[in-house]
């Protein structure tokens, strides 16, 4: 099974920031990580994890720590998990910058379009399988909102009539078949969370 986690809470993400790639989690998104990995050592007793693969983007580096340290696992580095690069829009707030920068066709200035993207995480999802093909057991991939969105846009069977979620919640975990076609059993569950932290985390998380 692949379990493909987004990251936890961090200030900017809070705050309506887009987030630079060095942005830590916040006191409620450690919070969050370690519920995570409270909930994914208990998945390990009755279905094995073999392996914990995070985003090289800080925020999703640290949420991944705490389950790696729970099952004694080195915490494996994939950069393809990371979220869209916004280059120059980074470290500015939503509302200054004046224009959806989810728009189809936006192209942020020194970084990715929704083509180049897509182009990436697609890569991504072939270094996925390739990593869940080498392992024995369960893996965990941490990455990022619009991942979590392309994957689901491109890659994934959600079942016939489900539709992607709005808002992919903080340490959301979604449950992958590790076969084609690839069906999710459970998506963007946050189960783990109490209401006081689940609430609250943003939908974009870049």
């Amino acid at each position: 099974m692949l379990l493909i986690v987004r990251h936890g809470e961090t200030a900017s993400n809070a705050a309506r920031i887009v987030q630079v790639p060095e942005t830590p989690l916040n006191e409620r998104g450690m919070a969050q990580a370690e519920r995570l990995a409270a909930r994914l050592a208990e998945h390990h007793r009755s279905r094995p994890i073999g392996q914990v693969v995070a985003s090289d983007l800080r925020r999703a580096e640290m949420t991944a720590e705490p389950l790696a340290e729970a099952l004694g696992l080195p915490l494996v580095i994939e950069p393809l998990l990371a979220e869209r690069n916004f280059g120059d829009l980074r470290g500015r707030a939503y509302a200054e910058i004046g224009l959806d920068i989810m728009e189809p066709g936006y192209a942020p200035p020194a970084g990715e379009d929704w083509a180049t993207f897509h182009r990436r995480v697609d890569r991504a999802w072939s270094r996925i399988r390739e990593l869940a093909g080498e392992t024995e057991g369960d893996s965990v991939f941490v990455t990022h909102g619009l991942v979590c969105h392309s994957l689901a846009l491109h890659h994934l069977h959600l079942g016939d009539g489900v539709e992607q979620p709005d808002r992919w919640g903080n340490t959301s975990v979604t449950h992958v078949e590790a076969r084609a076609p690839w069906r999710t059993t459970r998506i963007n569950c946050c189960d783990h969370l109490n209401k006081a932290t689940a609430d609250g985390g943003q939908m974009s998380g870049i």
